[in-house]
């Protein structure tokens, strides 16, 4: 089994900044806010895990859409 624990790259949508989180892949999904640690607004982030643990999809979209 992989590490439930891991970190996942992505680019913050209003600014393009390369940034990264803490996604936890014990839990089957999990959707919620974080401001950019660059540009501070917020991004609406949401993932999935397959059965196997493995991140299956990552989302990092505005709040303002």
């Amino acid at each position: 089994m992989n590490d439930p624990v891991g970190e996942h790259a992505f680019q913050c949508p209003y600014c393009g900044e390369g940034i990264s989180v803490v996604v936890d892949t014990s839990a089957a999904g999990q959707a919620y806010v974080e401001d950019c640690e660059v540009c501070c607004q917020p991004i609406e982030l949401a993932f999935e895990v397959d059965d196997a643990g493995n991140l299956a999809w990552f989302s990092a979209r505005r709040c303002d859409e």
